[in-house]
């Protein structure tokens, strides 16, 4: 008596098995995707259509689709792409960059770096208590503990004395069950919403897909990103258990025009409300000298768009390339564009964390580290705390930095934000702070070293990047 076939079950079962199978042909670009649901749906069709259902139909594309508003609307007129940016060999990537993104680069911005929150935090408070007419905060956690607490009385302050402000937490970030800042804004009377939340999983539009940006808006003419969220884990000073180190930055100039877009978009997209005017859109003056662009991804329009900037930018690179970021798990193509930069002679160095706050994320980027090696990448362990920072840098002329981690999470499913410049002075500043993290480097030997069990570990870690 032979083995039964999953496909004898019911003409129910191989109807729902031929519906996914259909729409994923349809709407999955990933080749490996698309076979693993196919597959599962042909082999369990009942639980495999129930999982495809929760986990693997993207509803967030078609509803930013209908809900947010034009681009153009909230940054200005449309870009000029055909205008030389840069007068340099980075000039194509500031093309590129600007028919990915359908935003130009706006000159004269001024740049601070700060580092950790030790830094920040006080000078975010401050714009916030200065604000006169509107103030737009988003970020991926925040905690209602001393820091968080912090915030949340400055926003309330502003709240009373009538500064329009609005606050977007993510939906699972900051606290998919109780979300006690959330809670805590509302009660204050601040207008907050969050980000593709639900208190029912079945309802969630999207269980994997979340707000991963940091922005903070003042008055449509300061504003603040970078990688850092709100909690007193991102201050040394308070002396937490898993303290985390990052950068964050503030910019003034009309590129904070384009921040006050994104942030104006996704409130529209979560809230359903538009924001506009010039409480929001404020004509700005120069500030500065640093020529700037908001960049962003996400599942929706702006899939993949901060993988291809980067991907252009390794391209371009004819001598450096220097890369800080907590989790390093890139896609073979990312890897590939790496490599061959390495062996046409460009130095290309990785700063990772020694240790990051996800275990199985450190088994995985040793499991993705040999090829690069092999080619000629240098990959440093910065020692601990563990460092947040995301910064890339390449020939001392130009770079990126925001909220995307170099992982597929942040790549294709995450809604991420990130700014370029093109200021040697930056990037330089920048290049040489990576440089001084750099701890012992990942060797050959070491790989090399791990005996079996292990290597068998980091192997099925690496099975997981998509979603680590």
């Amino acid at each position: 008596m032979g083995l039964a076939s999953p496909l004898h079950a019911t003409p129910a079962g191989l109807l729902l098995a031929a519906i996914v199978t259909v729409h994923v042909l349809l709407r999955k670009r990933e080749q490996a995707s698309a076979a693993g649901w196919i597959g599962l749906a042909w082999f369990a069709p009942f639980t495999g259509a129930v999982a495809y259902a929760l986990l693997g139909v993207n509803r967030v594309q078609r509803r930013a689709q209908r809900l947010r508003p034009d681009p153009r609307r909230l940054d200005g007129e449309p870009a000029d792409l055909s205008r030389r940016v840069a007068d340099h060999h980075l000039d194509p990537l500031a093309q590129g960059i600007g028919r990915l993104t359908g935003r130009q680069v706006l000159g004269g911005n001024a740049v601070e770096t700060y580092q950790n929150g030790d830094e920040a935090y006080p000078r975010m408070l401050d714009a916030i208590a200065s604000a006169q007419h509107s103030v737009g905060l988003s970020s991926y956690i925040f905690f209602d503990d001393h820091w968080g607490g912090r915030f949340v009385g400055a926003l309330a302050a502003a709240e009373r004395r009538g500064v329009a402000v609005r606050v977007l937490v993510d939906g699972v970030g900051s606290g998919w069950i109780r979300s006690p800042a959330y809670h805590h804004l509302r009660r204050r009377g601040v207008t907050a919403a969050r980000f593709l939340h639900s208190p029912l999983p079945w309802r969630m539009p999207f269980l994997n897909l979340r707000s991963h940006k940091k922005i903070l808006v003042v008055d449509g003419a300061v504003g603040f990103t970078g990688g850092m969220n709100i909690s007193d884990f991102n201050v040394m000073a308070a002396h937490t258990r898993a303290p985390v180190q990052d950068t964050h930055f503030r910019v003034a100039g009309p590129a904070v025009r384009q921040l006050a877009g994104a942030f104006a978009e996704d409130w529209s997209f979560a809230a359903g409300e538009d924001l506009s005017g010039p409480a929001w859109f404020p004509d700005i003056e120069a500030a500065g000298q640093a020529p700037a662009r908001v960049v962003t991804s996400g599942p929706d329009e702006d899939i993949e768009k901060l993988e291809f900037a980067m991907l252009q930018a390794v391209a371009c690179a004819r001598e450096t390339i220097v890369v800080m970021t907590p989790y390093f798990l890139p896609d073979d193509r990312m890897i590939t564009a790496l490599s061959l930069a390495a062996l046409r002679g460009v130095a290309v160095e990785v700063v990772v964390p020694e240790r990051s706050d996800h275990r199985l994320v450190d088994w995985a980027t040793w499991a993705n580290a040999g090829p690069l090696l092999a080619d000629g990448v240098r990959i440093w362990r910065c020692p601990p705390p563990f460092r947040h920072s995301k910064v890339m840098a390449v020939d001392g002329l130009w770079c990126l930095v925001g909220s995307c981690n170099w992982d597929i999470r942040s790549f294709r499913l995450n809604f991420e934000l990130c700014v370029e410049f093109y200021d040697a002075a930056l990037t330089r500043s920048l290049a040489d702070f990576v440089q001084t993290c750099r701890g012992r480097p990942f060797t050959q030997a070491d790989l090399d070293a791990r005996p079996l069990p292990v290597r068998l570990r980091d192997a099925a870690a690496r099975l997981g990047m998509p979603y680590l």
